[in-house]
């Protein structure tokens, strides 16, 4: 009678004590209990036996602990291995009035543990590691959604010049290089950083923060910037150096709205806020424009912009600068033109009006003489052609005669003359250029065929594609990495093509 009190006794403070471990640990006092019923049911085993099933219950309202054998019903234990057979029992075997069938499993209970010295220990230390488990998959799923985000923390310790950082919930890591320069926290002091990945990690979940990410200005911005969270003002793009200065393009498809102006504040204010918080950081609030020109001019502010050279192929503007806004428009070490480049996208090249035009009277007379050597022309005639445009003798062999006689001082016949002289040219050098190539071991079926130029089998020659069976052998991505300007659709044709021999060779075989 006095032992069944005390157990009785016992089920009720188990309640409590799962109550307490929930709220102490902020998970769910049915978790805390499925833990301890792995646990009673591993004190059991370690009584009847390892090798049985043995599973506990823990009832969720009275806390009663019920301890159960479980055995599958199985029609012939004797085709199971020697070792399976602990847990499974034979249905002709038993008791008459069981309607078990096969699959399913007899539940027998066991007598109430007596819980010794060693079964209270084993125990606890099941309840903490399923109660650590809990715990870690709670933080987990807490964090793992919030990945992008603001977060405030306080800083628990610092190690190695990496701050561990106490989000309540959690803790997190804020390596030395993903702070500001300069910037220095101390234990305890609060902090606000960006999550930049959630890990799971057996000893607890891996959450990373940053301060130094582009996207930590623009979650700023969004805090600060009612327009911006509420989607009427877009950001475009964000180029950092972080903690000395930063470039911000925004626009906005409302008209009545200033982009800009909507993030500066009033007086400055909204920017000022986020300036603060980045410890100084200079922000340049830029406007967005479709025009690729307008927003490498707007990027490189607050330099003044003469003219623009857009070369879309290598991806690259020239700007052209007043001689005095030059050292502003490069700014400190470059800052400035690095940042407008990662904001555009786009290489920019910084020069001067008097740099433009030396550089300009430099190619003039490069191309002058190339003409001059190559098309044997005076220096008169190679200057109109460089003045009209004309910047190589592929363009010159591929003008019609009449759109050549439009340049002032040329008739049909000098312009027939010098569009024959530059195909001459052409040829020449490609005969000089498929002998070498030949002589190099070029097979004839590459040499001779019209899709390829000679630039390409150049490039062929250098990848050690020397052959129609090398060629054959390129996937078309391959030979898309092996040519570069080259589109799928063409790559394809070209593989084909030189694929045919493969098939015409095995019909010859089956004739």
């Amino acid at each position: 009678m006095e032992n069944t009190e005390i157990r009785d006794q016992q089920s009720l403070d188990l309640i409590d004590v799962a109550k307490n471990i929930a709220k102490e640990k902020g998970i769910s006092s049915e978790e805390v209990l499925e833990a301890m019923e792995v646990a009673i049911a591993k004190a059991g085993r370690t009584k009847y036996g390892y090798e049985l099933d043995i599973r506990a219950q823990v009832d969720k309202q009275t806390g009663k602990i019920g301890l159960f054998r479980y055995q599958e019903v199985v029609k012939d234990i004797e085709e199971f291995p020697e070792e399976e057979r602990t847990n499974k029992i034979n249905s002709n075997e038993l008791p008459k009035e069981s309607k078990l069938g096969v699959g399913e499993f007899l539940i027998e209970e066991l007598p109430p543990l007596d819980f010794g010295r060693i079964a209270v220990q084993t125990a606890k230390q099941v309840i903490f590691q399923k109660v650590k488990e809990a715990e870690r998959v709670m933080q987990f799923n807490e964090f793992k959604d919030k990945v992008g985000e603001i977060v405030n923390g306080v800083v628990k310790r610092v190690e190695y010049g990496n701050l561990i950082v106490d989000l309540g919930k959690g803790e997190s890591i804020l390596r030395r290089e993903e702070l500001l320069n300069r910037e220095v926290f101390r234990r305890s002091d609060r902090i606000r950083a960006y999550i930049t990945e959630v890990k799971y990690d057996l000893k607890a979940p891996q959450i990373y923060l940053s301060r130094a990410h582009n996207n930590f200005l623009v979650k700023l911005f969004f805090q600060e910037v009612p327009e911006i969270y509420d989607g009427i003002i877009e950001v475009k793009s964000v180029a950092r150096d972080p903690g000395s200065r930063a470039k911000i393009a925004v626009f906005t498809k409302e008209k009545s709205i200033d982009p800009v102006g909507a993030c500066v504040g009033m007086r400055g204010s909204r920017v000022q806020a986020v300036v603060n918080e980045l410890q100084g950081e200079k922000i340049d609030i830029v406007l967005w424009s479709e025009d690729v020109a307008t927003f490498v001019v707007n990027a490189l502010g607050p330099a003044e912009v003469e003219k623009v050279i857009i070369e879309e192929e290598l991806k690259k503007i020239d700007v052209i600068v007043p001689d005095e806004q030059l050292s502003l428009a490069i700014g400190r070490k470059g800052q400035n033109v690095r940042l407008a480049s990662s904001l555009t996208g786009w290489n920019i090249d910084i020069l001067t009006a008097s740099q433009e035009s030396d550089r300009r009277s430099e190619e003039f007379k490069t191309l002058s003489q190339n003409f001059i050597k190559c098309l044997d022309v005076d220096e008169v005639i190679a200057h109109l052609l460089v003045t009209e445009g004309f910047s190589s003798i592929e363009e010159i062999s591929l003008v019609s005669p009449s759109e050549l006689s439009s340049v002032e001082g040329f008739d049909e016949g000098l312009s027939n003359e010098l569009i024959n002289r530059a195909r001459t040219y052409l040829e020449k050098i490609r005969k000089e250029n498929l002998l070498i190539l030949k002589e190099s071991g070029l097979d004839d079926y590459l040499l001779g065929q019209n899709f390829l130029n000679t630039d390409q089998l150049i490039k062929l020659k250098d990848s050690g594609i020397k052959t129609r069976n090398d060629l054959a052998d390129l996937s078309s991505d391959e030979l898309v990495d092996v040519l570069g300007n080259l589109d799928m659709d063409r790559a394809n044709e070209i593989i084909i093509e030189s694929r045919k021999h493969w098939f015409e060779d095995k019909e010859d075989g089956r004739k």
